[in-house]
């Protein structure tokens, strides 16, 4: 798979930084967001997955932090076992995206480019055990048992500590997904337990229109090191548009609003609010082609302007992306 854009902020920050995109936050400039490619066999009973890649989604993915450098190429290594006679039970043991969300890594299979605030706030991966299992035609439920967000190894003590709990209905013309994550989750200032929940809804009227609505509620209990009490919650809704006007070319508006009430998310009590449009056609099977528009915008100046560090309200940007896979069955 290959993902590539060409990106222009109106800003101009001197940082060349869009602020809040994952992954094409690199502005007025050509980058390459993903270069990857994935090798799966699926469980029967024995399966595994592995996707090894670089790119500018992978460096934001694994920052400098804890992880072996070997994992900085990789977004998912694990194993799955589906014993016959199990009724559709699975388990994966290894590194695994994370359940919660509307949006995912690969532009492909998102309706925008850019990722939304509740994307880029929440948990990219996470290392441990993942379980789901079908009740009936219409139900799967989950649990997980995995080191926190975003680390393949906890430095502060709390390896399997978080649960995630995690349920999907599925039915012809919805589906409603509900993941919630509970654990230690410690940084080099703090440490506290936090609670992250996630809602969507996925509505499929016609073949030719669809929608989603997500929301996200997050809360993060923290002792600072001088054992100061605090707590901190953010939260925040999308609703997103897919119309397929032809059978090459599709328009998806999104509209979200998130509110960091006290600035632990973006690092400053803020109330945001984007929108954005994303026009795609399809040039053949497996080439897309997207051009999008994104206006962001804050109750308080927080955008980078030039040099100007937190200068403006708003951040106007245009994108071009050229996205490419080659799927192979053998």
């Amino acid at each position: 798979m290959f993902d590539g854009y060409y990106n222009f902020n109106n800003n101009h920050p001197a940082s060349g930084l869009n602020q809040f995109y994952n992954f094409d936050d690199r502005g007025n400039q050509v980058d390459l967001n993903l270069l990857k490619m994935t090798v799966r066999h699926d469980a029967s009973p024995i399966g595994f997955q592995v996707d090894v890649g670089f790119g500018r989604a992978f460096q934001i993915m694994h920052a400098p932090g804890p992880d072996p450098d070997a994992f900085r190429f990789l977004e998912q290594a694990y194993i799955s076992v589906k014993p016959k006679g199990w009724k559709g039970f699975e388990a994966d043991f290894g590194e695994f995206v994370t359940s919660a969300g509307s949006e995912v890594i690969e532009s492909k299979d998102n309706w925008n480019y850019s990722r939304s605030y509740l994307f880029a706030f929440g948990p990219y991966y996470h290392f441990g055990i993942r379980t789901t299992m079908p009740i009936g035609q219409s139900l799967t439920v989950g649990l997980q048992l995995v080191n926190g967000w975003n680390a393949v190894v906890d430095n502060y003590g709390n390896n399997m500590q978080t649960v995630g709990l995690t349920s999907t209905v599925s039915r012809k013309k919805f589906t409603w997904s509900n993941n919630y994550y509970v654990g230690e989750q410690d940084s080099p200032t703090l440490t506290g337990v936090r609670n992250y929940y996630d809602t969507a809804l996925l509505l499929t009227p016609t073949s030719k229109l669809s929608a989603y609505v997500n929301y996200d509620y997050g809360r993060q209990h923290a002792v600072t090191e001088t054992a100061e009490r605090s707590l901190h919650h953010w939260q925040g809704i999308a609703g997103a548009l897919h119309w397929q006007v032809t059978q090459r070319f599709a328009v998806s508006p999104r509209l979200e609003y998130f509110d960091d009430a006290t600035g632990f998310a973006t690092g400053m009590a803020q109330k945001l609010h984007e929108f954005t449009i994303t026009g795609e056609y399809r040039l053949f099977d497996g080439v897309l082609t997207r051009a999008e528009f994104r206006r962001d915008d804050s109750n308080v100046p927080y955008f980078d302007r030039g040099n100007e560090t937190a200068r403006s309200k708003s951040q106007t940007t245009a994108t071009i992306a050229l996205i490419a896979f080659f799927p192979s069955k053998k």
